[in-house]
């Protein structure tokens, strides 16, 4: 899938980028249960976004000694809070392929603005740089990514697949991965108790 198409072809009126899917209890693919999605890239030609609240089963430390960017978990140089990087799954799609979310403050020629506030990087770059302790304030890894084609995500979204709402940066990044899927239905004043798979339309 082509971030940059897809960005390139985006109407901003109708485009839900900076936005938050948010799956409903009916969601049929397993993979997407009780998934927030942040979405990155939206247009007619189709849609990219990674879920933002489902864990990998390492840490960040254990991927750059992985990938040989140290050799050793304890020569990372992290920021105060970089020790708290959250790892995530960020999709069903090429899933051994990494990206970072992160803070503005950081900026190379790979790294794209997605919103106010909010970059990605693609490249073994950042994660030297964030192991050097210069990388950015604030960041999440996400490993794979979710994409749609052409009209797929809003044919999901008229099915009561999924809810929108704009994504909140300290939701994006809170490390705390449990707490995110309530607290982005909160941003809509929805406690997940009362909802149901048969919402309507009002």
């Amino acid at each position: 899938m082509d971030f940059q198409h897809i960005r390139s072809q985006s109407d901003e009126a109708s485009s839900l980028e900076g936005h938050f899917l948010i799956a409903m209890p009916g969601m049929e693919d397993e993979r997407f249960a009780r998934s927030v999605v942040y979405v990155c890239a939206h247009s007619a030609s189709g849609a990219m976004g990674f879920i933002v609240n489902k864990a990998q089963p390492l840490s960040f430390g254990a991927l750059l000694t992985q990938l040989e960017i140290v050799s050793d978990p304890d020569e990372i140089r992290l920021p105060a809070k970089g020790d708290e990087v959250p790892v995530c799954n960020g999709g069903p799609v090429e899933r051994g392929r990494g990206f970072v979310l992160h803070s503005a403050d950081y900026d190379s020629e790979s790294t794209v603005n997605v919103d106010e506030g909010i970059a990605l990087t693609p490249t073994l770059d950042i994660l030297k740089a964030m192991s050097n302790g210069v990388g950015p304030s604030t960041a999440i890894m996400v490993l794979g990514y979710a994409g749609w084609g052409a009209g797929q995500l809003e044919a999901e979204i008229a099915a009561n697949g999924w809810l929108t709402c704009r994504a909140e940066l300290d939701i994006v990044f809170d490390a705390e991965l449990d707490n995110k899927y309530t607290r982005a239905l909160g941003l809509l004043g929805i406690n997940p108790a009362f909802l149901t798979s048969e919402a309507g339309h009002a």
